[in-house]
């Protein structure tokens, strides 16, 4: 069993029924205490062992003695005029800051959450990155997001994308057991094939992903169409190839039946150009997959520019011609720091400027 760890205690959320109930066992407690317990924490998405009400006063100060409960604490909501989009805040135990958004869809609620506190990986147009890595996040902190948007709106989430700040696959076990919990039907039991998981391309890790036969839809971050152009975007593309990658996608669709999404971020006068959409197309033409465009979202401390309108439709007009499966993502909150690791950073300016 994993042991997940918050200020040297075992951290509860994070476990799966099954090695909760061997906690409890371990505890002298009957296996039904366990199936209580992980009721109130992912169906009833209570904030502490205190509103547990059906467990004995004794066996909860037990519990708070042994065990870490994860909730995290609101700090910040943002709501978009434009679309109701909301941006949220919270503080993790160690005084860190995530971000996550709510997306309010006609076929139901979308939940963004971050699976890193900061990232590594050095994208040039995402705000993620600019400070690096902090952490990973534990299976609890990125469950709790969803929960605390649900408490928070009074309304049930039926789509989650790891797609925030952080790459989901530099955090591989965590992410794992996230998608286990977050899938359980004994929990939220949201469905896998309403959860996307995206990557920039850590090639062994999608592999590993794929070898577990999840029904999750995988996104991978591609942004360009040569090795030379990706380099310039992404360092990752220095350590993996495009063609290492397309083979990657090809095995991922062989063992999960799961087309892959190509996210591709439109930077003007860098990578939206015919001879750009020419080379997508010899991309994705032999691959089972879904292409969506993504306007990107100018950031001041990075100088790329959003590609004009007129190009983003002629770009997506000339792979609907060949036949690729193609989507201009909605932009959601751009009122709002809607960009990943924006809110995040602007909230860390300003406890700085404060001190």
């Amino acid at each position: 069993m994993d042991i997940y760890k918050v200020k040297d205690k075992t951290d509860i959320k994070s476990l799966r029924l099954e090695e909760l109930k061997e906690e409890f066992a371990q505890m002298g407690e009957k296996a039904f205490r366990a199936g209580q317990m992980y009721q109130w924490m992912h169906q009833k998405l209570v904030r502490s062992f205190d509103e547990m009400t059906n467990l004995s006063k004794d066996f909860r100060e037990k519990c708070k003695q042994a065990y870490e409960y994860t909730s995290l604490e609101l700090l910040q909501v943002q709501e978009s005029k434009l679309d109701g989009t909301r941006k949220y805040l919270f503080r993790l135990h160690d005084g860190n800051v995530v971000e996550s958004v709510w997306m309010k869809y006609k076929h139901g609620n979308s939940v963004c959450i971050s699976s890193q506190v900061g990232c590594r990986m050095g994208c040039r147009f995402c705000a993620s990155t600019l400070d690096g890595l902090e952490r990973n996040l534990l299976p609890s902190e990125m469950l709790d997001q969803i929960y605390a948007i649900s408490v928070h709106t009074g309304e049930r989430v039926s789509n989650v994308v790891v797609m925030g700040t952080g790459e989901p696959l530099d955090n591989y076990d965590n992410l794992l057991q996230f998608i286990k919990i977050l899938t359980d039907e004994s929990g939220l039991h949201i469905s896998a094939r309403n959860v996307t998981v995206s990557t920039c391309g850590i090639v062994p890790n999608m592999k590993r992903l794929a070898k577990e036969h999840l029904q999750i839809t995988l996104a991978l971050s591609l942004h360009a169409t040569t090795d030379e152009k990706r380099k310039k975007l992404m360092p990752i593309a220095y350590k993996y190839s495009i063609q290492e990658l397309m083979e990657a996608c090809k095995y991922y669709f062989e063992q999960t039946g799961r087309r892959i999404t190509f996210e591709y971020s439109l930077v003007g006068g860098v990578n939206d150009t015919k001879e750009d959409a020419d080379e997508l197309i010899q991309l994705a033409a032999p691959l089972n997959c879904h292409i969506n465009l993504i306007p990107v979202n100018p950031i001041k401390e990075r100088d790329y520019v959003q590609s004009e309108e007129r190009q983003i439709q002629s770009f997506k007009a000339n792979l609907e011609k060949n036949r690729i499966n193609v989507t201009v993502r909605r932009e959601m909150g751009r009122d709002i720091d809607g960009a990943c690791g924006q809110l995040r950073r602007s909230f860390m300016n300003k406890s700085t400027e404060d001190q």
